[in-house]
């Protein structure tokens, strides 16, 4: 089998324009499109089942996640304690794990050079085994939910804002602060009003430890009397103002980096929000204001006057001021219409997103309303014109063949291998959308592999029934119609269908055909393209 050359031929047509679907769509082009954009892809027979209840039925549908019954999603659920864990108790876990690990490290210092630390993971203590476990569990919850939940738009919004307010799992006290800020934060505000979410990741102790604004106090100001002069992890208190979650603040999180504000702006903004901290881990490392850090001089915002004397409720007005600025709405609406409608999103996009904001003060449902039922998210040039991340392609993929996802951390780490490791993008701007990021030779090889593993049925973490999806054939033909109707929802071009019909020639079993047939198919360019 000419596997290499069908890889070429694959990245070949990845790259090429995207294709111009037709003046008019039928229901089920349309069905297809809304499940790539506004979910992980359909299951066999749901283009068929969304374009019968009619696809503005089922978007307004998606719309009010609270009313889809998800019973599936919640019995898989109870396989990941993560889920049952407080705050608290994740806290308790981080710091048994990072007491067990500064023994261990006390221990191998004590040794003599000739006995050496035990590299051997087999040696690691209970303690630091829990946090990992733990870890791989928030990674791999969110791939299950994304495959199997009923609510699919939901889990795309809460991919977006996880994104948009990224905060990596690789720093520190944010192993066990961002499950808490996941389910806790983004959750249950993704189709709310983004001033609350807004507030709420600003006060999340997730985001006030990723961005240091639990650091950040105004200088020479000092604790109360028996307050210690030691902070989280034992770190000597901060002296002075940190602005790194200001600016970010500013530049990704509202206003964009043309928003119009000022490095003195950023400054003042850094001020606004001192005092704003959080407990100490043994005390859950909840939100914690302290008003001995706040500085209490005078402020100036882009204009807007603080007085002197105010204390937390400068930063909730603040906060409250930036969600209601033309430059927020136009910045994180042209970021909306960059996820569901194209890589430069059209202005029409932005605008009709910017009116619904303007309307509806930052409903974020309302705001979707308005790009769904746009003109731009059905125009012809923007269908399967983008290119879908290691998370949806994988997840896709498993949606694709009605796969079972365990609850073993597997499946995220085929994702990771795939360039996306999830909660792990360090810097604050999070994962980039747009397709020149994700499509290389490299990154395309690797999807088939996985796609090929998939339908094979050996791919780690996930179990594969493709009787049940794709029955046997007699003849290659019938099978291509098969998989193109239940596997691509009609999606199958005259390209790729030739070049999979070519390397199926030698193939005479008809299983190994059916399985090499379907992970071509998942793997080639038309699945890639959403």
């Amino acid at each position: 089998m000419k596997l290499f050359p069908l890889i070429g031929a694959l990245a070949l047509v990845a790259r090429t324009a995207p294709a111009q679907g037709p003046a008019t769509l039928t229901p089920r082009d349309s069905a297809l499109h809304a499940l790539n954009r506004l979910a992980y892809g359909p299951r066999p027979g749901e283009v068929e089942r969304v374009a019968g209840m009619g696809v503005l039925n089922w978007i307004d549908a998606q719309l009010q996640p609270d009313r889809i019954p998800d019973p599936v999603l919640a019995a898989k659920e109870r396989a990941f304690p993560l889920l049952r864990m407080s705050r608290q108790d994740l806290a308790d876990a981080y710091t048994a794990a990072q007491r067990a690990r500064r023994a261990r490290l006390a221990d191998s210092m004590s040794r003599t050079a000739a006995s050496p630390a035990d590299p051997d993971p087999a040696a690691m203590t209970p303690e630091v085994r829990q946090a990992r476990r733990l870890a791989g569990e928030l990674q791999e919850v969110a791939v299950v939910r994304a495959a199997l939940s009923e609510r699919q738009l939901e889990e795309v919004m809460v991919d977006f804002w996880t994104n948009h307010f990224n905060v990596s799992l690789t720093k520190g006290a944010d192993r066990f602060l961002l499950p808490d800020y996941v389910e806790h934060v983004i959750r249950p505000h993704a189709l709310g009003k983004f001033r609350d979410l807004l507030i709420a990741t600003a006060r999340s102790p997730a985001m006030m430890f990723y961005l240091d604004n639990w650091e950040s106090v105004a200088p020479g100001s000092e604790p109360p009397r028996g307050g210690g002069r030691r902070g989280a992890g034992g770190k000597a208190r901060p002296q002075g103002i940190n602005e790194n979650y200001a600016r970010e603040l500013l530049e990704l999180h509202t206003l964009g980096v043309d928003g119009g504000y000022t490095q003195d702006d950023v400054i003042n903004v850094a001020r606004v929000l001192t005092g704003w901290g959080i407990t100490p881990p043994r005390q859950g490392a909840d939100f914690a204001y302290r008003d001995w850090a706040h500085d209490r001089g005078a402020k100036v915002v882009m204009g807007v006057p603080y007085p002197a004397g105010g204390g937390e409720d400068e930063g909730r007005s603040l906060l409250s001021w930036l969600a209601s600025q033309h430059a927020t709405m136009h910045h994180v609406s042209r970021q909306l219409c960059a996820r569901f409608v194209a890589d430069d999103p059209p202005d029409g996009c932005v605008d009709d997103a910017v009116a619904a904001w303007e309307r509806s003060d930052g409903d974020i449902r309302e705001i979707l309303r308005a790009i769904f039922h746009g003109p731009d998210f059905w125009a012809p040039a923007n269908l399967n014109n983008k290119v879908k991340t290691p998370l949806e392609f994988l997840v896709s993929a498993v949606r694709a063949v009605s796969a079972d996802p365990d609850s073993t951390p597997r499946l995220a780490q085929v994702v990771a291998r795939l360039g996306e490791p999830l909660y792990q993008h360090v810097a604050p701007d999070g994962y980039p959308e747009r397709q020149d990021d994700w499509v290389t030779s490299g990154a395309l090889l690797a999807r088939m592999n996985a796609a090929v593993a998939i339908a094979a049925g050996r791919l780690p973490g996930v179990t594969v029934d493709l009787d049940s999806v794709v029955p046997p054939a007699p003849d290659p033909d019938t099978l291509l119609d098969r998989i193109n109707a239940r596997v691509l929802g009609g999606a199958m071009s005259a390209h790729t269908r030739s070049v999979i019909r070519d390397e199926l020639a030698d193939l005479r079993d008809p299983a190994a055909r059916r399985s090499f047939a379907v992970g071509l198919a998942l793997g080639g360019p038309d699945f890639q393209k959403q």
